[in-house]
């Protein structure tokens, strides 16, 4: 096997600045120094200092000098110790689905690799944050860190960096330039954002001054009190912000001096706030961090004191008064408190009586509601934009099991979410975590219900993809057991479809045909899940092509393909497309396995289902190799192992999955030489996971064409060509909106539909013509169109890309691998 070269992957998880970063010159440059010698470095100082931007500037600044890019882990949503690996896991990129615990795992999965890991707001995980750090540091020669927190992590390698609060010039003193003052520079900034034309004076700087003197210099305060500015003067500002610090410091003498300032600013901002702004500000307390209008109506409103349309008013006041973030990303709104104000909240929720419970139960219930709508969606248009609501709401689907697997009385609920969920985990790259999640429910809710039978058969699966194959089976066989006794004859199907997939991944060809014959047989049982329905469907194609009998394989995948487009779902739809793949393999029909390989690793880019990813660019190997493309083999190579170290280095350890590949792998080495297959091998190795696909596509090989050495394969990536998948009537109406320039929302207006279905139809003409933006439909259709003195009636069919028949091999086949293991 070649070296394991680190993945140049410079994508990064910082905070996007929403307003601009005000001079800390002093502190980046000696940042940038600490972080050339030392591998930890921890940014601390009291709330409201600016850590998180500093630390935010600072690693975006120095994202060239790390080879394998900056990634930022956010835990202020975080309360679970537990899960700071698996967070720092999912900021990084990884999706291990090893047995080993989660903290080596990760040490392992980037031993390798050059970067800068960012640990934001640690104070209230210091432990887990520092094992963490000194694994990293202990078991990696080039990760370096930088952390916030308002203490030390207390390691010996830590080099700290305080952030004190911006200088502030002597209000008393020469003045004449104190404009230069970052203290001041920020006030200027922020006040003129909120009264449009506000500069610094002769006349209002020594106000400005003392104000900002008053204020210790604290960013955070310094923003508050700006809000103020719309109704009142500077001085007047000055003269009720020191009663406010008066009446503060009498009452609590034995408070840190730049505790008490910051306190009285946000007592004041509290204070400025209507009785409503100042529930919801308190209830959206309990959302970890960043939630949508959505989540804020069903947690603040009570239908008594605040009702659902009054949390629109209240937050659009939040964020006026800047107690609220609004953050816009592809035309979804998402608002987050910032971590000192999320605790102020808190303090004033508590002070009601069993107000923050019902504020997190009301949290909990619409958690599940949405996981429920979702589970309800999954087989169906929408897959794409699930994935990103959920993985938006990540912190807060924590915050809600959290809350119901240690509160008396709400486990159950916590066990039916984590249940719900099983699409997420499984096919979203969450299988540690949710198998995390579903171990606790289990043990927390012995009691024989429809609810356990699903945990246990979910649980089962994700042990099955960690590779602990015993654990999945006994699970399995638990949740059949207990299913059967329950007369829950859809989860007993369901744990059964798991027991075929375990049995396929452990080599266990006829035992799991014989599963997966027996659930096809019987058809859908009312209330199974239609993906698990496709999966059986999927299972049972594979053992068909692995066993060699290829035509039936060919057979069952085309059927279950049918309902998968008649129903707009691509995540099952991909897995068969890559059985497709396999099957022509088997036949040694190479083109026609390339075509499928290729419209499958589309899909999977698409719904970013890296473990299908990683396994369809195994396949991609072996059908390289076999047309002779030994250099174009090596890199997928190089590229495949490391997406599997990601995932598993194992690959399962399934003579069924890896016999080919490494067929494949052995024929491209001899044929390349040492050198050369080393040198591909690498090349592929360094390519980040977009990248990597991309070149799986030759989508760079078609956009250079024939004359600049590009190749034109078949498949998705010639729309021009002759008929096969058709575009339904309404994806057809649909592409000639997008031709005519309309937007997702105006195109919803013209067809009277709501603007998630015009999505979720844009989604799939790009899915069926293999296309990723929407100027690529506009020039297909304009090619589609015919001549202006062709009669209307005679206009050629809106087609998509020749799918199904691509042409056929001009020269002899290769004889196909061996695909087929020998029989258990």
């Amino acid at each position: 096997m070649g070296g394991s070269a680190p993945r140049r992957d410079r994508s990064t998880h910082l905070p996007v600045e929403t307003t601009s970063f005000v001079d800390r010159r002093s502190e980046l440059a000696e940042g940038r120094r600490l972080l050339a010698k030392a591998r930890l470095v921890t940014l601390t100082g009291p709330g409201g200092v600016g850590k998180t931007r500093l630390a935010t500037r600072l690693a975006t600044g120095l994202e060239r000098a790390f080879p394998d890019g900056v990634r930022c882990v956010h835990l202020s949503g975080l309360h679970d110790p537990a899960l700071v690996p698996v967070a720092a896991a999912d900021a990084l990129g990884l999706h291990d689905n090893s047995h080993q615990p989660p903290l080596p795992a990760l040490v392992d999965q980037v031993r390798d690799r050059r970067l800068l890991l960012v640990l934001d707001n640690c104070e209230h995980l210091l432990t887990a944050c520092a094992r963490l750090a000194a694994a990293l540091l202990h078991g990696t020669p080039g990760i370096r860190i930088l952390a916030t927190s308002r203490h030390r992590l207390a390691l010996t390698e830590e080099h700290l960096l305080e952030v004190r609060p911006l200088p502030v010039p002597d209000p008393d003193g020469d003045l004449s330039q104190a404009d230069g003052y970052a203290s001041l520079a920020l006030f200027a900034e922020r006040a003129a954002a909120v009264v449009p034309g506000f500069t610094l004076t002769p006349a209002n700087r020594a106000s400005v001054a003392r104000l900002c003197h008053r204020l210790d210099g604290l960013p955070l305060a310094i923003e508050l009190a700006t809000v103020r500015m719309r109704v009142l003067g500077i001085d007047q500002l000055l003269e009720r912000l020191d009663d406010r610090y008066r009446l503060l410091t009498a009452g609590s003498p034995a408070v840190l001096p730049r505790h008490q300032t910051l306190r009285a600013a946000v007592d004041w901002s509290h204070d400025l706030c209507t009785p409503r702004e100042q529930m919801v500000w308190a209830r959206a307390s309990v959302l970890a961090g960043g939630f949508d209008l959505d989540v804020a109506e069903a947690v603040c409103a009570d239908g008594e004191q605040v009702r659902s349309h009054d949390v629109l008013e209240a937050v659009a006041g939040l964020v006026d008064k800047s107690v609220l973030t609004r953050d816009e990303h592809d035309g979804t709104v998402r608002y987050r408190l910032i971590d000192t104000l999320r605790h102020y909240g808190l303090e004033r929720l508590r002070m009601t009586p069993g107000a923050e419970t019902e504020a997190r139960r009301r949290q909990r219930d619409w958690m599940q509601e949405r996981a429920a709508e979702y589970e309800g969606a999954w087989f169906g248009p929408g897959q794409r934009q699930i994935v990103t609501r959920l993985h938006a709401d990540q912190d807060n689907l924590r915050a809600a099991l959290d809350f119901s697997l240690v509160t008396p009385g709400e486990a159950p609920a916590g066990m039916r979410l984590a249940g719900t969920l099983w699409f997420f985990w499984h096919a979203c790259g969450g299988t540690r975590e949710g198998r995390y999640w579903l171990e606790r429910a289990i043990e927390a809710n012995p009691e024989p219900t429809r609810e356990r039978a699903r945990a246990l058969w979910v649980a089962g699966l994700l042990a099955g993809c960690s590779k602990d194959l015993a654990g999945g089976r006994r699970r399995a066989h638990q949740a059949r057991e207990l299913a059967l006794e329950l007369g829950e004859s859809a989860e007993a199907a369901h744990a059964d479809s798991v027991l075929g997939m375990l049995a396929l991944f452990g080599d266990d060809l006829h035992g799991a045909l014989g599963h997966f014959e027996a659930s096809v047989a019987c058809g859908p049982i009312p209330g199974t899940l239609p993906s698990i329905t496709g999966l059986d469907q999927v299972g049972l194609a594979s053992v068909l092509a692995f066993l060699g009998r290829t035509d039936r394989a060919v057979s069952v995948c085309e059927d279950a393909r049918r309902s998968c487009e008649d129903q707009g779902e691509e995540w099952v739809l991909s897995y068969l497309l890559r059985v497709l793949a396999l099957a022509y393999t088997v036949k040694g029909d190479w083109r026609r396995a390339e075509s499928y390989g290729r419209q499958a690793l589309c899909l999977k880019r698409a719904v970013h289902d890296v473990f299908g990813i990683a396994l369809t660019l195994d396949l991609m190997v072996v059908i390289a190799a076999a047309l002779d493309a030994h250099e174009r083999a090596a890199v997928l190579l190089g590229g495949a192992d490391r997406v599997w170290a990601d995932i598993s280095s194992g690959r399962f350890d399934s003579t069924t999955f890896n016999g080919a590949r490494r067929q494949s792998e052995e024929e491209v080495r001899e044929a390349l030489g040492p050198q050369e297959f080393e040198r591909a091998y690498r090349r592929g190795g360094e390519l980040g996971l977009p990248e990597l696909v991309e070149y799986a596509l030759q989508e760079r090989a078609r956009k250079r064409g024939p004359k600049h050495g590009g190749e034109l394969p078949p498949g998705p990536a010639t729309p021009a060509a002759n008929g096969g998948t058709r575009l339904t009537p309404r994806e057809t109406e649909v592409a000639r909106l997008v031709a005519e320039g309309l937007a997702n929302q105006q195109i919803a207006d013209r067809l009277v539909i709501a603007r998630r279905t015009a999505e979720g139809h844009v989604e799939r003409i790009l899915s069926k013509l293999g296309f990723h933006n929407r100027s690529q439909i506009a020039a297909w259709v304009t090619a589609q169109t015919p001549p202006a003195d062709t009669p209307s009636g005679d206009a050629p069919p809106v087609d998509a890309p020749p799918l199904a028949s691509p042409p056929e091999p001009t020269s002899p086949a290769p004889a196909p691998p061996a695909l087929t293991p020998p029989a258990p």
